[in-house]
């Protein structure tokens, strides 16, 4: 099992990066929810829970397959992508106020948060059976998703959810412009 989560950080990784850019590739309602609509800090916690998800899918089939006994799946994903996203948020802000926007600052933050949640997932699944916990865990996957989806609709006015690239909340309408930009941006990382 210890394998499969070290393995898991990695693979949650690239999912990450892919995920960045995939609602630029197909823009759709489904992918909106799972996937940055902007630069905003809000849309990229869904890069931690979205790419934890994906590999969590594989590693259920792993440990089917490997018969690797395990419990409370389902609550180890729920209950660990929120504490990933309090934590990126609770070092990501401050070290953003101090320093600016920086790509490394947040895309090291983001693999270090990938791998306290398989950890925290780790000691979820070891621990002894959670009463109720695939119920607990199915309703957190819904509560954030629906907050995913509705934010992404309906964001607060507020700096968590304000994309300083493109000027903006929400999903915001594409100008050349703004494409330029996302290629300079690109160009620098």
């Amino acid at each position: 099992m210890k394998k499969i989560k070290i393995i898991g950080v990695f693979i949650s990784f690239i999912l990450s990066v892919l995920l960045h850019f995939i609602y630029e590739w197909f823009p759709n309602s489904i992918i909106s929810v799972m996937a940055p609509v902007n630069e905003s800090i809000w849309e990229h916690m869904k890069l931690i829970v979205s790419s934890t998800l994906l590999f969590s899918i594989l590693e259920y089939f792993l440990y089917k397959k490997k018969d690797i006994p395990f419990s409370n799946f389902i609550p180890s994903y729920g209950i660990s992508c929120i504490f990933g996203v309090f934590i990126y948020l609770l070092f990501y802000i401050p070290l953003n106020d101090i320093f600016g926007h920086k790509a490394y600052i947040a895309i090291s933050l983001l693999f270090l948060i990938l791998g306290f949640i398989q950890i925290i997932s780790y000691f979820i699944m070891n621990y002894k059976q959670i009463n109720y916990g695939k119920e607990l865990g199915i309703l957190l996957v819904i509560i954030i998703y629906f907050m995913f989806g509705y934010f992404t609709y309906q964001p607060p006015k507020i700096n968590l959810f304000y994309d300083y690239l493109n000027k903006g909340y929400g999903i915001i309408k594409d100008t050349s412009q703004q494409a330029m930009k996302r290629c300079f941006r690109l160009n620098q990382i």
